[in-house]
């Protein structure tokens, strides 16, 4: 297997090599291709989690990751080009680390970061292979992963400070302070609350199609526009007006789980399939939401809110699984809908000629209800939380749902006031 060099860097004091993993044969070269990765869900709790708590979360980025772990495979590369020893030309390198581009490689390092923090009496979730907590007296000390980027937060302030140390000695970090970017989240702390938004991407968008000096609108759909195009530069505008919006997670409030769920009947004009959409709240704080088109066409509004309901259970259950690694045990969560026939359906075990086709996978949330950890709630159109995702609404009814959602325009100005007053 050859090495691939950077030709611009070849002089300068970093000189990055990297090995050419497609051609690398599995079984051969490589078993384990796979590392596990973590969702952005899990990211929405861990910060929700951290608010709730009044905890700050830190960053740190460990340096050349995938150099700190040794194969377990025999690999062998050829000199790069320009490092060729002229005594032995054909003459091949052994590799005894993890160089970036190999097969394994990010295996390699998710091992060796996980059995050094399983070694100093960490814990690894049940359901969350990239989430870590450990437990000292009535603190807890919490580890999030997404390759090399760690973020971590503590109920005890020195428990930080002692973890940042470990990881210093062991590896080559570098401390990013509290956390303000991850995965294309900008995250601003303050001792109010957590503010997560998107402006610099939003601002990218718009001055790469030149809309970035359009003329704000309050909504991002209206009728009645019906051309693509025009329905297009309609979202431009609305993004325009709404850079600074974002999600608002107060200090020291309630971490109870919620959910909402709702679905639009056939509306898909080209397949007649229903899209579901889902909320899902830790409080007041909104941690993950869905709208997703159904795989499916069905033949009535209770299927379509059914198969809806399911979808969202599913969701809710992963959660619910993650969430007992934070300490929290969610038992009769509520299920906000309004379509009181699904309800019913899933109340009732008995089969009907109108749902008895209705897909096996769909009637686990029968299960779950008899067992008692959802509770079904009928709610109104007008508390409704998920028409937000599928519906063009006016604009009173949009800005309500905004707020009810935790949505807030916080200014950059505002943002830098509020850290500073952290500060001092």
């Amino acid at each position: 297997m050859g090495i691939s060099t950077s030709t611009k860097l070849c002089y300068q004091k970093s000189n990055p090599r990297t090995s050419k993993g497609y051609r690398q044969e599995e079984g051969i070269d490589f078993e384990e291709s796979f590392a596990p990765v973590t969702r952005i869900e899990a990211i929405c709790i861990f910060i929700a989690n951290a608010a709730s708590k009044n905890m700050t979360i830190y960053q740190m980025d460990v340096k050349t990751a995938f150099l700190n772990d040794k194969l377990k495979e025999e690999v062998y590369v050829s000199q790069p080009e320009g490092f060729v020893d002229p005594d032995h030309p054909t003459y091949v390198y052994h590799l005894k680390k993890a160089l970036y581009g190999l097969k394994q490689a990010l295996w390699a390092w998710y091992d060796t970061l996980s059995r050094f923090l399983l070694d100093n009496k960490f814990s690894n979730g049940a359901v969350d292979p990239t989430l870590f907590t450990q437990k000292i007296g009535n603190h807890i000390l919490l580890i999030q992963i997404y390759v090399d980027d760690i973020i971590f937060a503590s109920t005890d302030p020195k428990a930080c400070d002692i973890f940042s140390n470990e990881m210093s000695y062991k590896f080559q970090m570098s401390m990013m302070g509290q956390m303000s970017f991850l995965l294309g989240l900008q995250v601003s702390q303050s001792p109010e609350g957590i503010f997560i938004n998107q402006s610099k991407f939003a601002l990218e968008i718009l001055k790469k199609f030149g809309m970035d000096s359009c003329d704000p609108v309050d909504t991002p759909m209206a009728s009645p526009t019906k051309k693509h195009l025009e329905a297009l530069k309609r979202v431009f505008w609305y993004l325009t007006g709404t850079i600074n919006w974002g999600i608002w997670y107060p200090k020291d409030t309630a971490m109870t789980l919620t959910a909402y769920a709702d679905a639009d009947h056939a509306g898909c004009q080209d397949t007649r399939r229903s899209t579901s959409e889902s909320a899902q709240f830790l409080g007041d704080k909104l941690v993950s939401w869905s709208s997703k088109k159904q795989k499916s066409t069905a033949i009535s509004t209770t299927e379509v809110e059914y198969i809806a309901m399911s979808s969202c259970y599913a969701q809710i259950l992963w959660m619910r699984s993650q969430l007992t690694d934070y300490g929290f045990d969610f038992n009769k969560i509520p299920l906000y809908y309004h379509n009181r026939s699904a309800i019913a359906l899933c109340c009732n075990n008995v089969q009907h000629f109108r749902s008895k086709h209705i897909d096996i996978q769909h009637h686990f949330i029968r299960e779950q209800v008899e067992k008692g950890m959802v509770e079904l709630y009928f709610v109104t159109m007008d508390y409704q939380l998920t028409n937000i995702f599928t519906k063009a609404l006016p604009r009173e009814r949009f800005e309500f749902l905004l707020s009810r959602l935790g949505m807030k325009s916080i200014s950059p100005t505002t943002l830098k006031h509020l850290q500073e007053e952290e500060r001092e």
